[in-house]
């Protein structure tokens, strides 16, 4: 008997290290230092001597259920965009920049292709965000999880000046609402999502006008990165008072997560065209529509909250970072909450 016999293939492992090996390195900031396979990962914060009071962010995610979908489709190149993007819109939201990202692979089996196209995944949502990926852990676990099954998690890293932290304790009334559209689903519902639509091969590959796409395609579209916008916006001058990242629980649970005592968001459902796939969803499971803005994103990935003045200014920013702002709402004196109207 031997590990290999008992389920756990090292050279596997040895393998999955080498074919992620250049999607790893591309991702490196001038930050990281040493290679890839030490026992810890290296990242110098020399660039703290110039803030005033640094403070590190932290945020950590999986991808969730909507995992099942790559599983069944045999695409797994973009489920690893979704576990960095859930981990540094975190970040982001409270006003930071994404340093580095970790991630964490359960496998019932460790197929080295299959390891690799997820790290790729990985590699590419880090790159989007500017964060190196200075590490990670290929967990095998035969009679745990099947052979054909993983999971992914990861977390990230950040940095911020006091100053700069995203609080939303300025947040007052009259301030403007943007909203910045999401890219369909993002990684958040999909038990609910799983039960609506059929989880078959056939029906997945199946193209929807309406969509553009197969549903397939659709659901895996990978969560938006919008680390860029805000810094983006950040760069043009414009203080975010607020910050919203609009995950689980939808606009209930989220959008007074940004707010202090005594504010109230109001957020126009007409001021944004809302992406087909939640129409879609919406009519296959016949869920009510309050049930839909509490749990998805319904095309608005993220809501910030900005002075008047600087509305213009953000909306700019954003557009000129590649995202699509729409200015959504206001703030009110009143309970805290959110209306939507």
């Amino acid at each position: 008997m031997d590990y290999k016999k008992a389920g756990v293939d090292i050279e596997a492992g040895y393998k999955s290290v080498e074919l992620m090996k250049n999607y790893v390195k591309d991702t490196f900031r001038p930050e990281v230092l040493g290679g890839i396979g030490g026992f810890s990962g290296a990242f110098s914060l020399e660039k703290i001597k110039s803030m005033e009071k640094p403070v590190l962010l932290s945020g950590t995610d999986g991808v969730g259920t909507k995992i099942k979908l790559a599983f069944l489709l045999d695409k797994h190149d973009t489920v690893g965009i979704d576990c960095v993007a859930m981990c540094v819109n975190d970040v982001a939201c409270a006003g930071g920049e994404p340093l580095f990202f970790l991630d964490y692979i359960a496998c019932g089996k460790n197929y080295p292709e299959k390891i690799a196209a997820i790290v790729k995944g990985v590699a590419e949502g880090c790159k989007q965000s500017g964060a190196a990926l200075v590490g990670g852990e290929t967990a095998e676990h035969p009679g745990l999880m099947p052979e054909e099954e993983y999971d992914l998690a990861g977390f990230a890293v950040g940095l911020a000046d006091e100053k700069d932290l995203i609080t939303g304790k300025d947040i007052a009334d009259g301030d403007v609402l943007i909203g910045l559209a999401s890219s369909g689903l993002h990684s958040n519902g999909f038990s609910l999502v799983r039960k609506v639509f059929p989880m078959e091969k056939d029906a997945l590959n199946t193209y929807h006008e309406e969509l553009g796409a197969t549903l397939g395609e659709t659901l895996l579209t990978p969560t938006r990165i919008y680390v860029k916008a805000l810094k983006s916006i950040k760069d043009a001058g414009v203080k975010v008072k607020g910050c919203s990242h609009i995950t689980g629980g939808g606009f209930y649970e989220n959008v007074p997560r940004m707010l202090p005592e005594g504010k109230h968001a109001v957020i126009e459902k007409k001021s944004y065209p809302v992406p087909p796939i939640f129409s879609l969803l919406a009519e296959k499971g016949n869920i009510e529509e309050k049930m839909m803005y509490n749990t998805y994103n319904m095309g608005l990935g993220m809501v910030l909250a900005v002075a008047p003045e600087d509305a213009e200014g953000a909306m700019d920013a954003a557009k000129a970072a590649g995202d699509v702002p729409y200015i959504v709402g206001h703030i009110e004196n009143r309970e805290k909450g959110v209306t939507l109207c």
